[in-house]
């Protein structure tokens, strides 16, 4: 079964770089408003898309991206409403679109209705934070016979069995988990990334994208210097906010400008 997701992240490596992985919470600053910003941040360079519904129980993530949940939420936004969103925006560019969710809403959606009705809106597969591949056969399922790629969390905490199992279960790429704790910017990263992304590599053969604390472009260069992707979230949010969509795309630019590689 072919991967979008995995086919953006191999093309971006046939021209020199990593693959930039660029988050919007959708409904933000409305529905209409999520989807002209996902379509800019894609023409501005990101590779894959990845979209979150707003949730009323955020775990995962920072102030900035829960502040944008909340509005979202406040404006009327239905889980219904990322189908839509998917839809217009897979028809106005030609990206991978991720949706990333917490599980309680497919369940509560139905994992095969979800499925469905994201594939037929176009929709490229799940990250899904809150689950793990032992806990999901029905998410396998479902995506095995829709063509989803299914993206599970890999931390620095896990232990190589689970590891293998993540690695083992997931298409298009594991999404390896910079530091333990929240979304958001931090001055560092975390190195534990580094060793983590060594693990994953050496249970199969397998795409390692690091996100939690990506922020800047040299934080990007420094990411695919060892990964095949980095994911960036709060900056991207933050830029949408404070200077709409054109500030949004100035530095989806400057972040997609982080992932060239050196050629030697």
């Amino acid at each position: 079964m072919s991967s979008r997701v995995a086919a953006a992240i191999d093309a971006a490596h046939a021209e020199g770089r990593g693959a930039f992985v660029g988050y919007l919470p959708l409904g933000f600053p409305d529905l209409a408003g999520s989807i002209d910003a996902a379509v800019a941040l894609a023409e501005a360079g990101a590779d894959v898309l990845e979209l979150g519904p707003p949730y009323s129980d955020p775990v995962m993530d920072g102030v900035v991206i829960q502040e944008a949940t909340q509005t979202a939420l406040a404006a009327g936004f239905r889980l219904r409403d990322t189908f839509t969103a998917v839809r217009e925006i897979a028809a106005r560019v030609d990206v991978p679109i991720l949706v990333m969710t917490y599980w309680n809403p497919v369940l509560q959606y139905g994992v095969d209705r979800f499925a469905d009705d994201l594939a037929a809106a176009g929709g490229a597969g799940l990250i899904t934070p809150d689950i793990t591949p032992d806990a999901a056969p029905d998410w396998i399922a479902a995506s095995d016979r829709t063509g989803l790629d299914r993206v599970f969390l890999a931390a620095p905490t896990s232990t190589d069995e689970r590891l293998r199992m993540i690695v083992e279960a997931s298409t298009g790429f594991v999404y390896t988990v910079s530091t333990m704790g929240i979304t958001g910017e931090r001055a560092e990263l975390d190195a534990a990334a580094r060793t983590l992304v060594g693990r994953l590599r050496a249970l199969g053969d397998v795409h390692a994208c690091v996100g939690i604390g990506i922020s800047t472009p040299d934080q990007v260069a420094g990411v695919v210097d060892y990964a095949d992707g980095a994911i960036v979230g709060t900056a991207l949010v933050r830029a949408l906010r404070d200077g709409g969509l054109a500030a949004l795309a100035d530095t989806g630019r400057a972040l997609a400008a982080g992932t060239a590689r050196e050629r030697v």
